[in-house]
């Protein structure tokens, strides 16, 4: 069996629903079980709903509309999906009504995206001879704590959903992204949390493969639109993809690909426009390639933190003391450095002005403190780093002919990856003259 994960703006229209749809029927004899995000934008279309019906404005018709076209360009009928179309105008009422929307409420609003794009697809699917079944990940198993907006699935829940989605004698159209508490509330899993419902399921059934479907050319050596001589890279390993998620780009999110490694299942990302292309194979290790690194990407409107401070004997007393504060207000870090008398953190910058500002004063009571917006870390991620003590030569050579002061220098013990910080308008130019000098060759 294999899962194949189908994106949301690979679903946008019919014709692409149509592509898709070609795709799965040329995997037929591999038993897919097929997980769907929402169609298109409809996950922001849906928040922007909600957030409008807080102020009293209904505003539905477009979320409407736009499942409607979709399901007569397929040929489904559009009554199949009307339920759940009246469902979320009633629950958007319910909100202009009170004036509250928790993150409870928020998540079940979300829900529907997919919810809907399972029966549209499912339907399609059917309507081109492919017996398919529309099915909620929360009732086959998908289970999770209650943090709604980025909830953790349960341990222990695999069995359970093994044994659902083997009881299925149609095809399963499975939603990504959501899934139930125990007590049944729906929550929602997070960023690029269709991925990680794919992953999850792959795990659980012992999938030979699982396969993300994109509108992009599986993962690059560097962002197509920063640099226009980037390259596919036909393979790299669990690791490597996971660093570069987490350093900013934006193909898999890092949890996504945790339940595979564990079970040290391939994940493959292809894309949809171009499915006889190789694509991106993720596999458990790595092969090397004859360059000083894999790929380069980068996380943008980042903030400066940083601290001095004379109160404290140690430096680790003095980090241990900064980063409760900065605990203490929810403000996750990047990256941090230490010397003798102070720290620097690296964090977002979509933090709240009030956010930032009461955690500056929290940490004036421990030293002089300064933040700076509009920065960025440029991150270079590769198996091939490791032992290549002239790689910090060459990468620094590339930043000082580019006229760029580097702040904040990091590498992971793992030694797969380096980091440094820079200022926003600095991205293109550095990550050009770095992809020549570190992948060109």
């Amino acid at each position: 069996m294999i899962v194949m994960k189908f994106g949301g703006s690979s679903v946008g229209t019919p014709e692409k629903i149509k592509r898709c749809i070609d795709i799965v029927k040329s995997q037929i004899d591999r038993k897919p079980v097929i997980v769907v995000s929402a169609h298109g934008k409809t996950t922001d279309n849906l928040i922007g709903s909600a957030k409008k019906a807080l102020t009293g404005k209904v505003e539905a018709e477009n979320i409407r509309h736009y499942h409607q076209g979709l399901a007569e360009g397929l040929g489904v009928e559009w009554m199949l999906i009307d339920p759940l179309l009246r469902d979320l105008e009633s629950l958007l009422h319910g909100i202009s009504l009170i004036r509250e929307l928790t993150p409870r409420t928020l998540d079940q609003v979300m829900s529907f995206g997919e919810r809907i794009s399972s029966f549209i697809f499912a339907a399609a699917m059917t309507g081109r001879g492919i017996r398919a079944v529309p099915v909620n990940s929360y009732d086959i198993g998908l289970l999770t704590d209650s943090g709604f907006g980025n909830a953790t699935p349960l341990n222990g829940i695999e069995e359970e959903i093994n044994k659902n989605i083997a009881s299925l004698s149609d095809l399963p159209v499975v939603t990504g992204f959501i899934a139930k508490n125990e007590r049944g509330d729906i929550t929602t899993l997070g960023r690029s949390g269709s991925d990680f419902t794919a992953s999850l399921i792959g795990a659980a059934i012992h999938a030979e493969e699982i396969q993300i479907w994109k509108d992009v050319d599986g993962v690059m050596t560097a962002d197509p639109f920063v640099c226009s001589n980037a390259q596919n890279i036909p393979i790299m390993s669990f690791s490597e993809a996971s660093e570069l998620a987490y350093h900013g780009a934006e193909v898999l999110h890092p949890s996504t690909l945790i339940p595979a490694m564990k079970k040290k299942i391939p994940v493959k990302v292809s894309n949809t426009l171009k499915p006889e292309d190789a694509g991106t194979m993720i596999l458990a290790d790595s092969q090397l390639v004859n360059r000083i690194a894999k790929s380069i990407v980068y996380k943008e409107d980042l903030c400066l933190i940083h601290v001095n401070s004379q109160k404290f004997s140690s430096t680790a007393r003095l980090l241990s003391s900064a980063l409760e504060i900065l605990n203490q207000q929810n403000i996750g870090i990047h990256i941090a450095a230490t010397s003798e008398s102070s720290v620097s953190f690296v964090t977002d910058q979509s933090y709240s002005e009030e956010v930032l500002r009461q955690a500056s004063a929290n940490l004036e009571q421990i030293g002089a403190v300064s933040i700076e917006k509009e920065k960025a870390l440029i991150c270079i991620v590769g198996e091939e780093l490791k032992g290549n003590p002239e790689v910090l030569g060459d990468i620094f050579s590339a930043v000082g002919k580019s006229e760029i002061k580097a702040r904040l220098v990091s590498q992971s013990a793992s030694e797969i990856n380096i980091a440094f910080l820079v200022d926003n308008p600095q991205i293109a130019g550095i990550v050009v003259h770095l992809h020549a000098i570190l992948i060109g060759r």
